[in-house]
């Protein structure tokens, strides 16, 4: 009789789930409004380097705004980014588009170009597989259908991760150069870009929310945008309202840590934001010139607070 028990319970403990192993952790580094002057550009392989340098470091974020906002945004530009800087980071390059890449563009020293042009050019430049990112190893990512392709979501160590196209210049409500409102295109563009964003971030929080195999749910999300959403008058935040609002709904009924992480204002930035969603942290990177310093995102599984970063500094060269 012994020993058929002790053969049940040795066929049972076989049969759990493997709770008591140690959850992998992962490791991001994130950067953001770099490169914005040719000082920087010329030091961004050091910071590159330093990056791919950290064996721990995973995948690699840039927030968006690839140039500053008042150089030329050229073809040449945007290959020059995605070959020189994108492409020499070892480990997966995951990037959001920034306003200054494409909904600025129509200001006279940017070209001027029409900005529904340029972000159409961003997405053949560097989306030109979609659901796989740049860098020397792409990974494999979910990308929302076309033509918001650039929006794309992964899962690693129980956190949902998800990229959303919200840029700077009030969500690109921004007049364009001599005109006083949006035009019909500018505002056609908008509504469908902040709706897929809408669905994004839906789509995140319900990867998150998913039981998997093991019975077990996601402990946490990070979104990742180019916009400062809090940033400047509350006049220059209108495109915005649909977007935080979603995030605090879906975050409230989450309950567990998210992490925001935004670029934008250009000073490293951390704060609660959504005050009926107390569990959302929001990060602003450091950026524009000179931008010595990389955020690393650690998540670590098993321990209670899940989400941990830094500032990394870069020694000048």
């Amino acid at each position: 009789m012994r020993r058929l028990l002790c053969a049940a319970l040795g066929a049972a403990l076989l049969a759990l789930p493997a709770a008591a192993a140690a959850e992998p952790r992962y490791h991001l580094a994130v950067i953001g409004d770099v490169p914005y002057d040719a000082a920087q550009d010329a030091y961004l392989p050091t910071l590159i380097g330093a990056v791919n340098a950290d064996p721990q470091v995973q995948a690699a974020v840039h927030l968006g705004d690839i140039k500053s906002g008042g150089t030329p945004c050229s073809d040449a530009w945007f290959a020059h980014i995605k070959d020189d800087v994108f492409g020499a980071f070892d480990d997966p390059l995951v990037y959001t588009p920034g306003d200054n890449e494409w909904t600025d563009c129509h200001r006279p020293t940017n070209g001027p170009y029409n900005p529904l042009e340029r972000l159409a050019r961003i997405r053949e430049v560097f989306f030109p597989t979609p659901g796989q990112t740049l860098g020397r190893h792409p990974m494999a990512v979910t990308a929302q259908a076309a033509p918001y392709v650039e929006n794309v979501r992964w899962y690693r160590s129980r956190v949902a991760f998800g990229t959303v196209h919200v840029v700077g210049s009030n969500n690109s409500l921004a007049p364009w150069t001599g005109l006083t409102e949006p035009t019909p295109e500018q505002l056609q563009e908008v509504e469908g870009r902040t709706q897929a964003a809408l669905d994004q971030i839906d789509a995140v929080f319900d990867r998150a929310e998913l039981v998997s195999s093991t019975g077990r749910r996601g402990k946490g999300v990070v979104l990742m945008m180019q916009a400062d959403m809090w940033d400047g008058a509350a006049a220059n935040q209108t495109g915005f309202a649909a977007i935080k609002e979603r995030i605090a709904q879906r975050a409230r009924a989450f309950r567990k840590p998210v992490i925001l992480l935004e670029g934008d204002s250009h000073g490293y930035k951390v704060d609660h934001p959504l005050p009926t969603a107390p569990n959302v942290t929001r990060i602003v990177v450091e950026g524009s010139a000179p931008a010595r310093e990389w955020l690393e995102l650690r998540v670590v599984p098993d321990s209670r607070g899940i989400f941990f970063w830094s500032r990394r500094p870069v020694p000048a060269t």
